[in-house]
């Protein structure tokens, strides 16, 4: 009796093939349209995120160089994705507030036939005085802290010099009157219709002059060798 070929096995054309156990599935495809980096950011998200910055300079997270700064640039944000990157090192609504900075408790500033620069780094939380009689006054805000978002000060030059240095983008309110000397405001205008931080002056020069100065306009030569350098990295 001869034994009989064995036939190879044939495929059931009504069962799906078996799926190999090292086989990975496969993602689903992104939707770039959802991405932040492609979506638009709208008029009331921008003044959200200005918002959300008022309350981190309020709780000591920002200076008021850095308050002025994020806020320019979150007017200027195009996409979400901006907006997010602003806000990136800070923690959410409601999260338990910074420890502010120390309060400036000095509040005049006054040079008498002499120099006095002061650069601020304390919690302003009232007006400030600079007086000059036949001296230099220089106050630098950019280091403090202003929880109000606003500054107010008194400047006085007789026969002297009083320079304010302010960051870029605030807003800079002058007034008073001036005898024989001027007062000049140096600073790049804001973003139109932009809720930025202000510094209001109220400014006498009598045979002298009061100046108020963003940090472009401080010291443009060191500005421009510093964005050299940090383009070249």
């Amino acid at each position: 009796m001869s034994q009989s070929t064995p036939q190879p096995e044939r495929s059931c054309h009504g069962r799906p093939p078996a799926r190999r156990q090292d086989a990975h599935p496969v993602p689903d495809p992104v939707d770039i349209t959802t991405a932040p980096d492609t979506v638009r950011a709208s008029d009331a998200e921008r003044e959200a995120v200005v918002e959300r910055l008022r309350i981190a300079s309020v709780e000591g997270r920002l200076t008021f160089e850095e308050l002025t700064e994020r806020t320019e640039a979150a007017y200027a944000a195009v996409s979400r994705g901006d907006l997010e990157h602003i806000t990136a090192d800070l923690p959410g609504m409601g999260a338990p507030g910074a420890n502010p900075a120390p309060v400036q408790t000095k509040r005049r500033f006054s040079a008498v036939m002499g120099d006095c620069k002061e650069r601020i780094a304390g919690r302003i939380d009232g007006p400030l005085e600079a007086v000059s009689v036949m001296g230099d006054v220089e106050l630098d805000l950019r280091g403090a802290q202003v929880t109000t978002g606003e500054v107010l000060i008194t400047a006085t030059a007789v026969m002297g010099d009083v320079k304010i240095i302010v960051p870029d983008g605030v807003s800079v309110e002058l007034s008073g009157h001036n005898f024989l000397g001027d007062r000049k405001v140096n600073v790049r205008d804001p973003h139109p219709g932009a809720r930025v931080p202000v510094v209001r002056v109220n400014a006498t020069a009598v045979m002298g002059d009061i100046k108020i100065v963003d940090d472009e306009h401080h010291a443009p030569v060191r500005r421009a060798i510093a964005e050299w350098w940090r383009d070249r990295k």
